[in-house]
């Protein structure tokens, strides 16, 4: 159960772009996402569970269909490309997996220091380009910046959340070598480097109230 407001946009992303580092195709994809998810889970900011993705065919464009593939099993199982294959739509025998959507649940920790289970904390998905891989990492809280959705300072779930979400972001950077591009601002927020920034506070200690578009 959901216990954080969520932003229909994003609060900040972050994308690394592995053409040059990486070799393309799914099975590779799938090993990128197992080293971001390994990272994640290692501070536990997301436990994989789901794995959605479209089909589109070359030349064509996108088939319309998309596979949701829930699975146990470690994004680096040597089983998990032919599960995702073998889920190709009949109608489309010449379709290619487009992007991979990895989503799941990741704790949090409120003011008093207690740690909540949240449903999609962080969500990433890596793109089996042709090309080679890239990814992109998304937050949709406020829990990782100063301020929160209604513009008041939370400095005591800011500072339990923010670092380690930082962390995390540089261990990703660190794994691949390759430093992350920050995604477009939104009402929402923005990343820099590896925080968020919201609307700055006013004099009297407030930032704008966004809650009108939750």
């Amino acid at each position: 159960m959901s216990t954080l407001m969520r932003a229909p946009k994003e609060c900040g992303s972050w994308y690394w772009d592995l053409e040059e580092t990486v070799p393309a195709g799914l099975e590779s994809a799938l090993t990128v996402a197992a080293s971001v998810a390994e990272v994640l889970k290692r501070y536990d900011l997301l436990d994989p569970v789901k794995i959605e993705y479209g089909w589109y065919v070359l030349g064509s464009g996108p088939t319309g269909v998309r596979s949701t593939l829930f699975t146990s099993l470690p994004l680096g199982d040597p089983s998990l490309p032919g599960k995702v294959l073998g889920s190709q739509p009949a109608a489309f025998s010449d379709s290619e997996v487009g992007d991979l959507r990895i989503s799941g649940a990741g704790t949090w920790f409120d003011a008093t220091g207690k740690g909540r289970r949240e449903p999609g904390l962080i969500e990433f998905s890596v793109t089996p380009d042709p090309y080679g891989p890239t990814v992109t990492l998304e937050v949709h809280h406020d829990i990782w910046s100063p301020l929160d959705f209604a513009g008041r300072p939370h400095p005591d779930v800011h500072e339990r959340n923010a670092p380690r979400l930082a962390a995390a972001l540089r261990e990703i950077t660190t794994v691949f070598g390759v430093s992350p591009e920050t995604g477009d601002p939104t009402y929402f927020g923005h990343a820099v480097e590896f925080g968020i920034l919201t609307s700055e506070a006013q004099e009297d200690g407030l930032g704008i109230n966004l809650t009108d578009r939750l």
